[in-house]
């Protein structure tokens, strides 16, 4: 090749890295037997004005190392392993090639090319390819481009990682525009600050949070999980792992995918033997797959490997999540079988979408009609088991390959005739470069108008240019699709969730159930229709349970087993006044307030409000009490009053009696501010009315001992009491010790005032309506003035009770603080031991049995004289003596 004939890439002046290229191309061509022509068999090349690059990856050879101590003859032809439904990754770009070119909307008068080549899923070969397809010629002079007719502007590929790094490395040097068609990690291409990268597909990452959206969606707690034995496989196992435990899911196992050959069989067979006992003995009916796109072929080959009767128990009851870059492959010698075992499985793959006129492309196609295609002999001999005349194979009779054969006759496991995500992605890359393309060279021509140059010079359009153009373009695809690449060159959009099912032809087709779409709002990014889901046979339509243990249901907690992961816990029943709602809690909760637990401890019942009212037994028997007594005490103050001129009545002041009886009568009556419904109002009059009737009573009863006292002394000669005799000092008694307590009472109303409150500790079923009293001090201050008040009247009539019975009453008053005394004595350790209505019916009782008590014995033996024993109710009864 001359210098004269090749035009020289002025602007890349990196001597260190044009050497290194020079030496992979050198390193490839040596370490394989044959020429180039056997190194790079397979390209397609269709020339044009521009031309678009692509790297698929659809052919594998074994590359073996060439040794000299046989002769290369007699070493048998290698057929190359074909995944033959990737080879729409060829036609898509060729489809969309073709389209661009008849639409005189999109670079008129311009025609697009494209060169096709393959990576063989090789990391050498990769290189090869990509030198080959910036500088193809016969032979290769780094830094020059020798091939006038061919101005490639853009490469599309690859389809995995590894693949698009091994091409980024080159064309990110010569800053040509790579779109990736595969759901790749990119922030390992940002790390390098790769700025010729643009993705066609969501990161993968967005992948990640779908996924743990589907497990939630279908309560799938307990997964198995497979990933491919690499960097890829680590790294995705790493993040997943903390997403699965952040959400509250676990794994049954992780199982690494080598990927070794079938000659290893040892090692083969070893993986084998650990990935069945792992999934025959999981209790996981979910199985997540993490791989390349031939991972499925794998896995397939793992489950035929298997014995039998397990794999019918095992592995065909499975729901499979295959995440975007596998696909549903057969390829090789395994073309004949089926895929039985994924029936109902989920699949996150890249968006697609039908494209008019793309079916009728693919049945078009034939080796005999699309010569250029330097890869559709192999895919027709593979795919359709038959070949085409070859020096080598002379008197080696097969069937013979023909135009009659089709790729719609193929199972879909070998070739699907819909579009598929990385063919869509490809379309949509195509038309990505084409409409930056038309863009560039609009702006390019107007200057060369502007200028007056007739002469626009196609070859001064360099890739490069395009990245400004790539950057935010925008457009709608023939799809009616909006396509748009962001500011960091990722498309936006999200993934297919698809349904996958077989179908006994070896055929299978794939049901769009969801998407997800990472523009969604956080939480609602995945969207599924469960309804349209076919799951495998062996569930029977019902929704599969990939779980460690039964769930827990309500009225039990998950309580966890030690050395288990969380997921795998015992139930346990809630303990007493706790409840469970909901399947699978992590622990027991309590009720509301104002709630308890039902039996089943799996939900809250309202508890019922009570207080003592008079409606129940109890408070009508209080009631009844009351009234008797105030009734009862009503006939002695009437008796009284009635025969108020006799000699008992007037020798015990009848004013302190009326004042007695009344306070009694009233005493009786505040009991029925204890029997009502507590409110505000009765809250502060109960203990205060209680308190100060009470007072009034005792206090008379003081007055009236010390009346006799002081008129027994009166009667003494010379005694200088006889000033005290009269109503004075009995009225002065009763009015200062009564003032007093209400004192108190005033000072407890303004200070901390009683108040209605709903106790809901107390019992277990009842809140209780009660009164607050607001002040321990001030309630216990009122009981504790009236025993003062009870305790002096008792220690004075208990010293007068040796004065003349006839007209001495304070034995009868010393019976009845005796009585006073005993009922509030054991007031006090009761009314403390009592909650709710008890409290307040023993403090009605006290009330009532001391009352009571003044009324019976002060009174009744007087009423009974004066009503059934009159002869006695004389003067000289009164004054007589013993």
């Amino acid at each position: 090749m001359g210098r004269k004939k090749c035009k020289a890439f002025s602007q890349y002046k990196s001597i260190k890295m044009l050497f290194l290229m020079f030496l992979v191309h050198k390193v490839a061509t040596q370490s394989c037997p044959g020429s180039d022509a056997f190194l790079v068999p397979h390209e397609w090349y269709q020339p044009g004005d521009f031309i678009i690059g692509e790297m698929v990856s659809h052919i594998q050879y074994h590359l073996y190392e060439f040794k000299f101590n046989e002769n290369p003859s007699i070493k048998p032809y290698e057929i190359p392993t074909v995944v033959t439904k990737f080879h729409q990754h060829v036609l898509a770009l060729a489809f969309a090639v073709k389209e661009i070119n008849e639409d005189a909307q999109i670079l008129p008068n311009i025609t697009l090319g494209f060169h096709i080549y393959d990576s063989y899923d090789n990391p050498r070969m990769t290189y090869r390819t990509t030198l080959d397809l910036l500088f193809k010629s016969q032979e290769f002079v780094p830094n020059y481009k020798c091939d006038s007719r061919k101005y490639l502007m853009a490469i599309i590929g690859g389809l995995d990682f590894d693949t698009s790094s091994y091409i980024a490395e080159i064309t990110g040097f010569f800053k040509i525009p790579q779109l990736t068609y595969g759901s790749l990690a990119q922030e390992e291409f940002e790390t390098s600050k790769r700025s010729s990268l643009y993705f066609m597909v969501p990161k993968e990452d967005h992948q990640y949070i779908g996924i743990i959206q589907l497990l939630h969606h279908f309560r799938w707690t307990w997964i198995g999980i497979f990933s491919v034995g690499n960097n890829n496989g680590e790294n995705f196992l790493q993040k997943m792992k903390l997403l699965l435990s952040e959400n509250g899911i676990c794994s049954s196992f992780i199982q690494r995918l080598s990927q070794v050959y079938l000659e290893n069989f040892p090692e083969v067979y070893q993986t084998i033997s650990i990935i069945s006992l792992n999934w025959i003995n999981s209790k996981a009916n979910a199985f997540l797959v993490y791989g390349e796109a031939l991972t499925i072929i794998w896995l397939r080959i793992v489950t035929f490997m298997v014995d039998p009767e397990s794999r019918e128990i095992a592995l065909f009851r499975k729901v499979w999540i295959m995440t975007a870059q596998i696909d549903f492959i057969l390829s090789g010698f395994q073309i004949s079988w089926d895929l039985q075992m994924f029936h109902g499985a989920i699949s996150f793959t890249p968006h697609s979408r039908a494209v008019v006129g793309f079916k009728e492309f693919l049945q078009t196609i034939n080796p005999l009609s699309v010569y250029r295609d330097g890869f559709l002999q192999d895919i027709w001999e593979q795919s359709f088991d038959c070949s085409f005349p070859k020096p080598e194979l002379q008197g080696i009779h097969s069937r013979k390959c023909t135009g009659e054969m089709k790729l719609e006759n193929l199972p879909a496991p070998v070739f699907e005739m819909e579009m598929t995500g990385q063919s869509y992605s490809i379309y949509n890359a195509v038309y990505v470069v084409a409409h930056a393309l038309q863009t560039l060279y609009k702006l390019r021509f107007n200057r060369k108008t502007a200028t007056m140059d007739k002469e626009f010079d196609l070859p001064n359009l360099q890739s490069w240019q395009l990245h400004s153009f790539l950057h935010g373009i925008s457009f709608n695809n023939s799809a009616g699709e909006r396509v748009f690449l962001n500011e960091k060159g990722e498309a936006t959009g999200g993934f297919d969730i698809t349904n996958l099912i077989t179908f006994p032809n070896r055929s299978f087709e794939r049901v769009r159930v969801g998407k997800m779409d990472s523009s969604s709002p956080k939480g609602n990014e995945l969207f599924i229709d469960e309804d349209v889901i076919v799951w495998h046979t062996s569930f029977n339509q019902v929704l599969p349970i990939s779980r460690c243990n039964n769930p827990c249901f309500t009225g039990y907690w998950k309580k966890g087993i030690e050395g288990e992961q969380f997921c795998c816990y015992d139930c346990a029943p809630c303990p007493e006044a706790k409840i469970s709602n909901q399947n699978d809690m992590d622990d027991c909760f309590e009720c509301s307030e104002d709630h308890y637990s039902n039996e089943e401890k799996n939900g809250c019942i309202l508890k019922t409000m009570v207080f003592l009212t008079f409606e129940e037994t109890l408070g009508i028997g209080l009631a009844a009490e009351a009234l008797g007594f105030f009734f009862l005490t009503f006939w002695v103050l009437g008796t009284f009053i009635k025969h108020r001129d006799t000699p008992i009545v007037k020798a015990n002041n009848r004013s302190i009696t009326y004042t007695l009886l009344v306070s009694l009568q009233l005493c009786f009556l505040s009991s029925f501010f204890f029997l009502s419904q507590p409110g505000k109002v009765t809250c502060l009059l109960r203990q205060s009315t209680f308190g100060i009737t009470f007072s009034v009573a005792i206090s008379s009863v003081l007055a009236k001992t010390i009346t006799v006292v002081v008129a027994f002394m009166a009667t003494k000669p010379g005694s200088q009491m006889k000033r005290w005799v009269g109503k004075r000092l009995a009225f002065c008694t009763v009015l200062s010790c009564s003032l007093f307590q209400v004192f108190i009472c005033i000072l407890w109303l303004l200070t901390s005032p009683p108040f209605p409150e709903l106790d809901m500790h107390s019992e277990l079923k009842e809140m209780i309506l009660q009164c607050n009293e607001g002040s321990a001090f001030f309630f216990f201050s009122v009981l504790g003035y009236m025993g003062v008040l009870a305790i002096a009247s008792f220690i004075v009539a208990f010293l007068a009770r040796k004065l003349p019975d006839t007209f001495n009453e304070a034995k009868f008053i010393t019976f009845s603080m005796l009585a006073f005394c005993s009922v509030w004595i054991s007031f006090f350790p009761a009314y403390l031991s009592t909650k709710g209505k008890a409290m307040v019916a023993v403090e009605v009782f006290s009330i009532l049995s001391s009352s009571a008590a003044l009324v019976g014995c002060i009174f009744l033996p007087k009423c009974y004289i004066i009503v059934f024993r009159p002869q006695l109710n004389l003067r000289e009864q009164l004054t007589k003596r013993n």
